[in-house]
């Protein structure tokens, strides 16, 4: 091991003694926390998705589960993949958590996501196997930011999981204005015919393929994107974000 990581390791908890960490959502130290970058009263706060919840896109159902599986925010849509997971609510601390790491470089946040995702069985246990596809930015809007957040949450996704692979099976070919303030309809129609299949990527028709992106919305990239995996071949499409928006 190299000197200055054993140092690290020898200084770290004396560093955090006298100088702890912030909770980047509330400000206060985090101590006493499962989490390094939340506290222990924001982390209370985190609402992780576990079972029962909806097969479309992963929303959590408070209490007990009597009638159709899926949840109000999917019944306009007309899903072209088989299964969605979501990690969490992007509410709150969660919601710090993806504008940390989607605006602010942050991709300290991993290891708090990691963590989270020991505490969601089924959501870990999901990506057993597949090969994850990370939804694309375009070009410019990536140069512009610096990076894709959808693959820097799929490399911490196989690195936590039993994840295959991870392959940029995807490029966005139009550049589309942001979805945040646009409604139902206009997500739709802003998503639609902006992905391809990217010139050396190949398809395995029994291979499980899992589209992902950091938060789930509507669902209309998610869409656009398995369609152009099923028009290639793919048989076996599920979708996977961070957060519910």
């Amino acid at each position: 091991m190299p000197l200055i990581s054993i140092l690290t390791q020898l200084t770290q908890p004396l560093v955090e003694i006298f100088y702890p960490r912030s909770c980047l959502h509330c400000g206060d130290a985090v101590e006493h926390s499962d989490y390094q970058f939340l506290c222990s009263a924001c982390s209370r706060e985190l609402f992780l998705s576990n079972p029962p919840s909806c097969s479309t896109c992963g929303y959590p159902f408070f209490g007990m589960l009597a009638g159709p599986r899926v949840c109000p925010h999917c019944t306009e849509l007309d899903p072209l993949f088989e299964q969605g997971k979501t990690l969490f609510l992007a509410k709150g601390p969660a919601r710090s958590i993806i504008h940390a790491l989607k605006y602010q470089f942050g991709f300290y946040v991993l290891e708090d996501v990691k963590v989270m995702i020991a505490k969601v069985p089924s959501y870990k246990a999901y990506f057993d196997g597949a090969i994850l596809v990370p939804v694309p930015l375009h070009p410019t809007k990536e140069r512009e930011r610096g990076f894709n957040q959808s693959l820097v949450i799929a490399k911490s996704l196989k690195d936590a999981t039993m994840a295959k692979d991870l392959q940029n099976l995807l490029v966005r070919k139009v550049y589309t204005q942001t979805q945040t303030r646009l409604s139902r309809t206009a997500r739709h129609q802003n998503v639609k015919n902006a992905f391809a299949l990217a010139s050396d990527a190949v398809v395995i028709p029994n291979q499980t393929y899992i589209l992902i992106d950091d938060v789930f919305t509507t669902g209309s990239t998610l869409n656009s994107c398995a369609a152009v995996l099923l028009e290639a071949g793919a048989t076996q499409i599920k979708v996977a974000t961070l957060g519910h928006g």
